[in-house]
């Protein structure tokens, strides 16, 4: 039974037209072929050809090349049988959308160097909120900028936080530190002990998967507090 099971979900069985998606799934997008890529543009072939067959006879008229098919016209894309004005048109915008970035450059990611670049970062998003919010600012290994994401929202007076999204997301950005934030409505900048234990045990669980903290920061909309300034973390 395993081994019909195991048969089954194999690249093999599926369907021609869903291979290219379920192996980017699977393996990712470097993993595909050019035409691999073009048949998950158009979605499906014709009635003799499979949409990986047909994509790679589309890029064979444009000598392999993306530059090449990116000249090419709705009409001249719809002479191969298959692809009507619909499929021409995603392909076309799909090539469009390559070259705009190309010629875009990369945004430079803001870099942290103290507990004064994350505090003004979170006193311009929750400094002046009427109700406590945690944050988390996700880092990379020069201590750039990743993302920066809210975790949970509460009260006037605490907000709990599960301790298990912030360990997925930083996995998922594939984060190497974390900065911790969450903002005090009353105005008071002190931590609170619930603030200090959820601190330990959030870097606890990080040292575990060599994730680091950096800091804990609580904000009020012109003043803040740095675990890391005062040796807590």
């Amino acid at each position: 039974m395993t081994d019909y099971l195991e048969n089954k979900s194999s690249i093999k069985n599926w369907n021609e037209d869903d291979r290219p998606r379920e192996k980017l799934a699977l393996k990712g997008r470097s993993s595909l072929s050019d035409a691999e890529l073009l048949a998950i543009i158009m979605g499906s072939g014709n009635r003799d050809e499979s949409a990986v067959e047909l994509a790679k006879r589309i890029l064979k008229s444009a000598n392999n090349n993306w530059n090449e098919l990116a000249k090419f016209t709705i009409q001249d894309l719809s002479k191969f049988k298959g692809v009507g004005e619909a499929k021409a048109i995603s392909i076309i915008t799909a090539l469009e959308i390559g070259r705009r970035r190309n010629s875009q450059e990369a945004l430079e990611r803001e870099k942290i160097t103290s507990s004064q670049d994350a505090a003004i970062i979170m006193q311009q998003q929750i400094g002046d909120l009427p109700n406590e919010e945690f944050w988390v600012m996700f880092l990379n290994q020069g201590n750039k900028i990743i993302k920066t994401e809210q975790i949970s929202r509460g009260g006037i007076t605490q907000t709990s936080v599960d301790v298990r999204v912030i360990f997925k997301r930083s996995l998922e950005l594939m984060a190497t530190a974390i900065i911790l934030s969450h903002n005090h409505p009353s105005g008071n900048l002190t931590p609170s002990e619930a603030d200090k234990s959820i601190t330990r045990k959030i870097k606890e669980g990080a040292t575990l998967l060599d994730i680091q903290v950096i800091d804990h920061i609580i904000v009020t909309q012109k003043e803040y507090y740095s675990f890391a300034d005062k040796g807590l973390i």
